[in-house]
């Protein structure tokens, strides 16, 4: 792929910081955590916002004592593993493409400068995942955009910044397609960890088996880091990125951090590998 003119002159290597923004506290560990774990034993810092609450996430608690037990889980999850934490912003159900959430999410990106931003799909079973891909995505593209809202208010930066998206679970979009990932990582060194942080979120198994199915969420959590291993093609335990097109993102369109930074822990397929080259 050819490069863009660098508008800033920035020929500095990507900074070594990420921050995952996904909808529900849960939602990175399932998806994300490993890759994150990787990125942080490589010495880089890992940022990790949800932006809702968690409200809906029982059967039997209030709407006020369930987000504040998620908040708690998600804090011990970040505690375990390293990570800085960040606040939600609204309720369960209630994420939106508005400028009061956008600001919110925006904040948090200028606050954690990330070369990598990672979120969840832009088509996805759930609306709550969607939306919070949609903020993530629109708030990466405002990091150097000095008017765009931001509250708390921080000044914009202008390096390089890529995003990738996480596969959505079960693999298939809202109308049941099934979406392919472009890039593999390997996650199996850190299954363990991704179970133990999957795990600070206690109050969620009841609620996952009565409304879902899912019988035992953590098992739940190996066995798609399985299917997306198998698909592979090359590792026992992966989670599957599709990275976003960078134009307006970073001056540099061959700006492929997450690749870079993980080496051979990433195993990327033909038509990707293909697309980077056009």
């Amino acid at each position: 792929m050819k490069k863009a003119k660098s508008a800033s002159g920035n020929t500095a290597g990507p900074r070594k910081s990420v921050i995952a923004v996904a909808a529900h506290p849960d939602d990175i560990e399932f998806a994300m955590a490993g890759t994150l774990l990787a990125l942080r034993d490589r010495g880089w810092e890992v940022h990790y916002m949800n932006v809702a609450n968690g409200n809906c996430g029982s059967v039997n608690l209030g709407s006020k004592a369930i987000a504040g037990k998620r908040l708690a889980e998600a804090k011990a999850s970040c505690k375990l593993a390293g990570f800085v934490h960040y606040p939600p912003l609204v309720n369960d159900l209630e994420i939106a493409h508005v400028t009061p959430q956008l600001a919110g999410v925006v904040s948090a990106i200028r606050a954690a400068r990330p070369s990598i931003v990672l979120t969840q799909s832009p088509a996805d079973y759930m609306e709550d995942h969607q939306n919070a891909s949609r903020l993530a995505v629109t708030a990466a593209f405002c990091h150097g955009v000095p008017n765009a809202p931001c509250k708390p208010a921080r000044k914009a930066f202008f390096e390089n910044v890529a995003v990738y998206h996480a596969m959505p679970h079960g693999l298939r979009d809202m109308l049941g397609k099934q979406l392919h990932a472009g890039m593999w990582v390997d996650v199996e060194k850190h299954a363990d960890m991704k179970k133990k942080m999957l795990a600070c979120h206690a109050s969620q198994k009841k609620w996952l088996d009565a409304t879902q199915g899912m019988d035992s969420y953590l098992q739940t959590m190996i066995d798609l880091c399985a299917a997306m291993g198998k698909l592979s093609g090359k590792f026992r335990l992966a989670e599957g990125w599709r990275r976003h097109n960078p134009l307006g993102f970073a001056t540099d369109l061959d700006f492929d951090p997450l690749r870079g930074a993980l080496g051979s822990l990433v195993h990327v397929d033909r038509k990707y590998a293909k697309w980077l080259e056009e």
